[in-house]
């Protein structure tokens, strides 16, 4: 413990025997850092909130182009510190002379850029610092300044906002009317190119609309719902038929006179009929109407065996069940020969576009091109009446109403005090470098020049005992003399820390004058 205490002293002292030195640094560390304080100008910051209101009469359509509200706030946030917008702040703040060139244009509107800060608070409610500090301007008019860099911006947003929205809708407008024109006229000359290539391939090209190979498509999706139709027709035919052959034409009624063996035969004659009209048609004897029709008039051909030409006691009439299931046979005759009549017609159909095809490729895959590029065409021209239908609306809407409401929530600020640098604290941080630094020095150099405060500290160093040591004598001449050094040294350490409030009265009284 008394070796740490020894070693301070012995530090305190290096450091003491140089004190001169310690002060001419001190001054030096502080006058060249309170001048460099000094050259920092003052910044000044004002504040304000503002309110975008977006007014959305008309409902939000993604697909017809339109911007959403929130949308609408995202573009607002970043056309407000636009370089237009910033450009004509910095000509009505005065920032920007007459006249100026390009390179001085960008060079204020770079300034504000980096100096006008935009942050959201909440989804539509934003505040705006601008913080100015120009060196060549005094302290109030930096505060002046820095209010009004936010007075103009909101004042150019206003205007541009009340007069962009008109004219983006005229200009939108222009555009979409500009766009349809085009598309209407290369609608219009694919048009004319389809009907020409229709005109001269005319033998080539099946009638109908769409391309050969949609018409193909068509026509074998609708051929496969007619065979799955002409199935189940046929079997319901199949089952009718069945159904006549195992019911008897005439019924026994006793009482009534007879009729005559002739209605069987009758009934065989008409069935015989019917079965030359198939064969006629190209049915088979293996088709299923065929083989049915056959089995009714083997039935028919043994009933009217069995009775012969005579009648019995009872009378025979007609059997009512039979000529309803021969009604129903007819409907179902005519179901089936309408479905074979239509997948004929579609089979044939298919045979000719398929025919054309293979024989004219080149035609078929012409047309289809045509007819594709017709297709486009037509759905982007679509697009565009859409389009230019609601963006005239939204156009009326915002000339009729205010689209977009700004509203100042707060004004303005008006900077009584500078934002930075913090020149108080940074001047009492400069005093204790100068004295810090200055003591360092002191410090160094003692360690630097080899010298012994004390007795056993030389006993150390040189391995040798030493016998004593001599203390030093003071005349009254020279306590007299060091009295006035001393007197001095507290003159110069004092005329510092003087410097250094007379500074800080100057800060206070310097921010006074801008309030």
């Amino acid at each position: 413990m008394n070796s740490l205490y020894d070693e301070f002293r012995v530090a305190l002292h290096s450091v003491w025997t140089r004190r001169w030195l310690v002060l001419g640094v001190a001054w030096g560390i502080c006058i060249l850092g309170w001048l460099a304080i000094a050259s920092i100008p003052n910044r000044y910051d004002s504040r304000a909130r503002l309110l975008v209101d977006i007014n959305q009469i008309l409902p939000d359509d993604g697909q017809a182009g339109s911007f959403g509200a929130g949308q609408q706030i995202d573009q607002i946030r970043e056309t407000l510190t636009s370089a237009r917008n910033l450009e004509k702040v910095a000509i009505t703040t005065g920032l920007l002379p007459a006249g100026a060139t390009d390179r001085e244009k960008a060079g204020a509107v770079a300034m504000l850029q980096k100096n006008i800060k935009v942050v959201p608070q909440q989804q539509n409610i934003f505040e705006i610092t601008s913080s100015v500090g120009v060196g060549s301007l005094s302290d109030a008019d930096n505060a002046k300044l820095a209010s009004g860099v936010l007075d103009s911006l909101i004042t150019v947003f206003r205007d541009d906002q009340l007069r962009g929205g008109r004219m983006n809708a005229r200009e939108g407008l222009k555009f979409l009317d500009s766009q349809i024109a085009d598309r209407e006229k290369a609608l219009r000359e694919v048009e004319a190119r389809r009907a020409a290539f229709e005109a001269q391939n005319i033998g080539l090209i099946p009638g109908g609309a769409g391309s050969p190979a949609q018409r193909v498509d068509a026509a074998r999706a609708e051929l496969n719902q007619i065979d799955s139709q002409l199935v189940s027709a046929q079997a319901q035919l199949a089952a009718a038929n069945g159904q006549l052959a195992s019911t008897p034409a005439t019924i026994n009624v006793p009482g009534m006179g007879g009729v005559g063996g002739g209605v069987a035969r009758q009934q065989l004659a008409g069935a015989q009929g019917e079965l030359s009209a198939m064969r006629a048609r190209g049915l088979t004897d293996a088709h299923p109407d065929v083989i049915a029709l056959k089995s009714q008039i083997a039935s028919l051909k043994a009933i009217a065996d069995r009775e012969g030409t005579g009648g019995g006691g009872g009378g025979n009439a007609q059997n009512p069940a039979y000529a309803s299931l021969a009604a129903m046979r007819a409907e179902r005759q005519a179901t089936v020969s309408a479905l074979s009549a239509r997948k004929a017609q579609l089979t044939g159909d298919i045979a000719k576009i398929t025919t054309q095809q293979i024989q004219n490729p080149g035609i078929a895959a012409e047309y289809d091109r045509i007819n594709g590029e017709y297709t486009a065409f037509k759905a982007q021209y679509d697009r565009l009446l859409t389009q230019r239908e609601q963006v005239r609306m939204r156009g009326e809407v915002q000339t009729e109403t205010d689209a977009i409401k700004i509203e100042l929530l707060d004004p303005p600020s008006k900077p009584t005090s500078p934002a930075a640098p913090n020149r108080p604290l940074f001047l009492t941080l400069v005093l204790f470098a100068g004295i810090g630094g200055g003591i360092a020095v002191a410090f160094g150099l003692g360690q630097v020049r080899t010298s012994y405060a004390t007795a056993a500290k030389l006993e150390r160093a040189s391995g040798l005992p030493v016998i004593g040591s001599i203390t030093e004598v003071v005349t009254p001449e020279r306590h007299v003399e060091r009295k006035k050094r001393l007197v001095w040294l507290a003159g110069g350490g004092g005329a510092l820390v003087g410097l250094y409030a007379l500074l800080l009265v100057a800060e206070f009284i310097q921010r006074g004058m801008v309030a």
